[in-house]
């Protein structure tokens, strides 16, 4: 196959096995769904999932998390990992949304990244799964995923998420971004495929017999 066939016959098959893949991080709005994205850094999804009920109890919204002591956070928090900085990056990013957006996530990349604990990634994932903006967020299933398929160099997550979006249409973005992480999850994990495994690997590289030495994230 050459890149234009592995990118038709790739988004074909991840369409046919997730064809309706949603965001695995609970949440009821984009507020919610940004503490949930700073939560789930070096974590799982399903972890984040156990804990933010008890957090979003104690408060779901920026008014109400600007008053919670950082020690109550972390200490609902800690399970997730890295408690400490998450449980600061929340709390001053609640009270910077009180002061600087009326209370209200912004929906633009400038004034997200510029959140605490915010980085372009997460911005990406409230941008487009918050309010539907166009982006493809690139975390490091999808720049491994991007490099065993040959859709990338692989220099940085900047080059991958560059690539992707000049090689899928813009409508496809965001769907592709879950589909993608779900697909790397179940079969083409970091240990459980070494580019010559997973159905997908084999497919677009039917002759490759060296594993794919992947660059980190």
């Amino acid at each position: 196959m050459n890149k234009k066939e592995r990118v038709e016959y790739i988004q074909q098959r991840l369409q046919e096995l997730y064809p309706k893949a949603g965001i695995p991080l609970k949440h009821r709005d984009p507020y919610t769904l940004l503490v949930a994205v700073i939560l789930s850094a070096q974590c799982t999804d399903k972890k984040v999932n156990q804990v933010t009920p008890y957090l979003f109890a104690a408060a779901d919204n920026p008014a109400a998390m600007a008053k919670v002591p950082v020690s109550r956070i972390e200490s609902i928090i800690r399970p997730l990992g890295l408690a400490p900085r998450k449980a600061k990056a929340i709390s001053e990013l609640s009270k910077i949304l009180m002061e600087k957006h009326d209370g209200n996530v912004p929906d633009n990349f400038e004034d997200l990244e510029a959140l605490p604990g915010v980085g372009h990634k997460s911005a990406s994932v409230v941008m487009n799964q918050a309010f539907g903006h166009p982006a493809f967020p690139v975390d490091t299933h999808i720049h491994r995923l991007a490099q065993r398929w040959g859709l990338t160099s692989g220099r940085n997550v900047v080059q991958t998420e560059r690539d992707l979006k000049r090689l899928f249409s813009q409508e496809a973005w965001g769907r592709l971004h879950l589909q993608i992480i779900y697909y790397g999850r179940e079969h083409c994990s970091a240990r459980g495929c070494d580019g010559t495994v997973c159905e997908i690997c084999r497919t677009c590289f039917p002759t490759r017999r060296k594993p794919v030495q992947t660059k980190k994230a």
